[in-house]
């Protein structure tokens, strides 16, 4: 049975017992400050389970996308080295909100096992929380299984929690024998062992309590039902494997691998450990970027970069020195596009992002084989035979620079180095780390918030209609608490039966206005929301407001439009780029505001001028063309069907609202939209930047900011024009005329310096040094207007005077460091200029590249200037001493 087939299989079952099926949920939990990634298939309900939200439905099932590679649940170091441990998995599940309990729970985890998917029940085991009589009764009565297969467990291994706070409860385990050619040996293997003998195959936890902050646990409102079964294990167990990757959700990937290495899966441990590694992390690195993941310093990002890392690692280890993975993605998106169509609607995305991070580990390797082998440089000078700990730790920590690699060249060399220090310093910032962690990056929401929202119904939204209107004040929140008045001159946040204004979502701020009943008048300064509940940032100015008050509430309508224009810009402008750059561009952020509109799209490179204004050509075409904008409502799989663009990672309700622009621009969205394009009126791109890996950025403006914006573009060329007494059509040719005569004295100028440089490089060259036989020349050249060409004319002469050897030049120029390095070409084959240079480029905060015989770098710690000459010899040293 494949892959598709057991999740198919499992959600028809489960359809078929009256189960809502759902898709999985983002791999980045939405509105969970506690998570770093999703873990288990009942994150998605959390709320449900501890009562503050309701769904139209008691139960339900999902395949649900996990990660397990941060926080709690971290199964990195593993991966790749067993079996059955991944980063990325998918958990099929079960899940029952206060309907069925454990008598249904075991009954139909049972009935699949067994007949849905043929296991045979003399294999079967199942084991209980010790405390949990009730649960081994309903097994022994519901399925007739012997009471010596029904085992009792303590606390570590039968109570389920998802975190350190939330819905928790005593679990059940399925677990299978696979029998005794795959027992570790040991005579008192049994249930439990950590063998592959008796697998543990599905846990039912029955949801019973709530862990609080203070390690408090109450009963939850209503018990319930959270299964979870690993598809890969489950595959595993039905294709005969004897392990997770010999299954089709693995093989296909291992395939692809060997075509890359020419090494065969299935020889040799070490070789088995990087190729399951890979295929591990290829699946984790595909759903995370998918899913809007990007690599970066900190967060998901980090270990999105961790992985990536480590795979890149694993593929040297087998002989692969190119960027490989990135060609891996078409094969991920050929095992699960059934199942999740979006990674081959993103593969060009997914498979450039990663392409490019190969690059940057490969530049990171090249910085930290400078650090090391200064290290090492330094260390044999001082006659020492140890490495600090601290430092090993920086290079891989900072750096990414494995520690197999470290140990690897160590070795080489005879040294070794302080592995309690290192490992005092990874503990350190594991610390750190879970200090600083902020989880999902949004602030965590109020108790009180959550209270309301379970309490009140929901707000209902005027605003696509009407901006003024009377409404009823159901609730008032001070702080944390929820008050019955609110006074002159107190801020408080209001809760309205229904509203014009907009809360701020989607990337469009919150609306502003005035609020007013009675005697009592206030300004709404911002419009915010949790769950379906509005909430309106009040400032009282007069009088007192009181729950159960009758208002009358207005939006500032000439903000609101301005606000509105924007909004339909972004659509014709993320429209406007797929058309000149391809259909990989998607949204992955915006800001609308009412004076500006900020746009962030994935690509993977800076758009050129020309492209640049081709985009803003196209939108304000649309805009001319006057055409009107559609606003409906409809089910999502019809809005899907049409074309409708969906945001990444983003979950959407059943029912949606779709905005369409004739037939240039479709997408879903719940934001406020002008009547027609043509109200825009101009639309101009201020500036295009990158803001991540494989993200851009445009900010531009429209509507009366840009009409502002163009008079001051002309009150300044008229202003330039009047400077260099020109009328403005004769202005371009007058400072083309500047600019030629600047060139020709800064030729002059050139000239002169290399004349005068030339009576002066005698001193300089009584500085080289000799290092194993080659001469070595460091300077720093301080002459207040020097620059980069400057550097290499010196370069050229002292090069040419000083014959074979090693010349690195630095200056400070305009407060940037400004490094050189030239080389003669018999040495190029023992010390390379690239690598050189990258490795003393580090003491000045920079880097660089070049030829084997010259490289040049830049950096912004001119402060580090000296150090940087100084590692020089231990560098040069550690290479001539790596290459003897």
């Amino acid at each position: 049975m494949k892959g598709d087939d057991i999740r198919r299989r499992f959600l028809d079952y489960f359809k078929s017992k009256g189960h809502t099926i759902l898709l999985s949920s983002s791999l980045v939990p939405s509105h969970d400050p506690t998570l770093l990634f999703t873990n288990a298939g009942m994150v998605q309900f959390k709320d449900v389970f501890t009562g503050q939200a309701e769904r139209p439905y008691s139960r339900a099932a999902t395949c649900q996308k996990c990660m397990r590679a941060g926080g709690k649940h971290n199964d990195l170091e593993n991966v790749g080295r067993t079996a059955r441990h991944h980063t990325f998995f998918e958990m099929l599940g079960n899940f029952s909100f206060g309907d069925y309990f454990k008598e249904e729970a075991i009954q139909m985890g049972w009935e699949f096992l067994t007949k849905e998917v043929g296991l045979p029940k003399e294999k079967l085991w199942v084991t209980v929380f010790h405390e949990d009589e009730e649960a081994a009764r309903i097994w022994q009565k519901q399925t007739g299984i012997l009471s010596s297969r029904i085992v009792k467990m303590g606390e570590k291994d039968n109570f389920w929690s998802m975190g350190d706070t939330g819905p928790c409860g005593p679990c059940s385990e399925i677990v299978i024998d696979q029998g005794p050619e795959l027992s570790c040996g040991n005579p008192g293997c049994k249930v439990g062992c950590d063998c592959d003998r008796y697998l543990e195959i599905w846990n039912l936890v029955f949801m019973q309590y709530e862990r609080h902050g203070d390690g408090k646990i109450t009963p939850l409102p209503k018990p319930s039902i959270d299964t979870g079964m690993g598809l890969e294990r489950v595959a595993a167990v039905l294709q005969g494997g004897k392990s997770n990757y010999e299954t089709d959700l693995f093989m296909p990937i291992i395939k692809a691998i060997e075509k890359n290495t020419g090494q065969r899966y299935g020889h040799d441990h070490k070789t088995n450990v990087s190729f399951q590694v890979i295929s591990d992390h290829i699946r984790a690195i595909t759903f995370l970027l998918a899913d809007g993941v990007l690599p970066s310093n900190e967060g998901r990002g980090y270990v999105l970069r961790r992985i990536i890392r480590r795979a890149a690692r694993h593929g040297k280890l087998i002989h692969i020195e190119r960027p490989f993975l990135c060609e891996l993605i078409t094969t991920v998106s050929g095992v699960m596009k059934a199942a999740y169509p979006e990674i081959e609607e993103h593969i060009a995305y997914i498979s450039t992002i990663t392409g490019q991070e190969e690059e940057r580990f490969q530049y990171a390797l090249d910085r930290g084989l400078g650090m090391l082998y200064e290290m090492t440089g330094s260390a044999k000078k001082r006659g020492e035979t140890m490495i600090s700990g601290k430092e090993i730790f920086r290079l891989y920590d900072t750096y990414g620079f494995p520690l197999d690699l470290t140990q690897e060249i160590l070795s080489e060399q005879g040294l070794g180095f302080d592995q309690n220090g290192f490992e005092n310093a990874m503990e350190n910032q594991k610390e750190q780390a879970r200090k600083h962690w902020q989880g999902s990056g949004e602030k965590e929401v109020k108790e009180i918030y959550r209270q309301l929202a379970s309490e009140l119904p929901a707000t209902k939204f005027l605003g696509y209609d009407e901006s003024e209107g009377s409404s009823i004040v159901m609730a008032i929140i001070s702080g944390q608490e929820r008050i019955d008045e609110a006074r002159e001159g107190q801020e408080v946040e209001v809760i309205l039966d229904q509203t014009p204004f907009y809360a701020e979502k989607g990337g469009q701020i919150g609306d502003k206005g005035v609020i007013k009943g009675g005697n009592m008048t206030g300004d709404v300064i911002n419009t915010l929301s949790h769950a379906d509940i509005t909430l309106h940032k009040v400032r009282i100015n007069r009088g007192t407001i009181r729950s159960g008050d009758q208002v009358y509430v207005k939006v500032n309508k000439e903000r609101l439009e301005a606000i509105s224009l924007n909004h339909t810009a972004t659509h014709l402008l993320h429209s406007a780029l797929r058309d000149v750059l391809g259909d990989h561009v998607r949204q992955a952020g915006s800001l609308v505001a009412e004076d500006r509109l900020r746009f962030d799209f994935t690509h993977f490179s800076p758009l050129a001028q020309k492209e640049i204004r081709r985009v803003e050509e196209i939108v304000n075409d649309q805009i001319r063309a006057d055409t009107p904008v559609s606003k409906k409502e409809m089910a999502l799989k019809e809005a899907i069907a049409m074309g409708a663009m969906a945001l990444f990672g983003e979950k959407y309700q059943d029912r949606v609202r779709v905005i369409q622009i004739s037939n240039f621009s479709t997408e879903l969205c719940g934001g406020t939209h002008c009547q027609s394009t043509g109200q825009i009126g101009m639309f101009i791109i201020l500036s295009e930047s990158g803001i991540a890996a494989g993200v851009r950025r445009i900010e531009a403006i429209t509507g009366k900011a840009a009409f502002s914006y163009v008079q001051g573009l002309r009150k300044k060329i008229a202003a330039i024009a009047d400077m260099l007494k020109t009328s403005e059509a004769e202005l371009e040719g007058r400072i083309e005329g500047i600019i030629g005569q600047v060139r020709d004295l800064e030729k002059n100028i050139k000239g002169l310096k290399t004349r005068m440089a030339q009576s002066d490089i005698g001193p300089i060259l009584d500085q080289a040094k000799e290092i194993g036989g080659i001469r070595l020349l460091t300077h720093r050249l301080s002459a207040p207007d020097m620059d980069m060409d400057g550097l290499r004319n010196m370069a050229d002469m002292l090069s040419e005077r000083l014959g074979s050897g090693v010349i690195v030049l630095a200056a400070d120029i305009n407060g940037k460091a400004n490094l050189l390095v030239k080389i003669s070409k018999d040495l190029t084959k023992r010390v390379s200029a690239v690598d050189l240079i990258r490795r003393i480029a580090v003491h000045v905060g920079g880097s660089g590249g070049g030829r084997p015989d010259m490289a040049q770098a830049g950096g912004n710690r001119p402060d580090g200037i000296d150090k940087a000459l100084r590692s020089a010899f231990e560098t040069v040293s550690g290479m001539i001493e790596a290459n003897k």
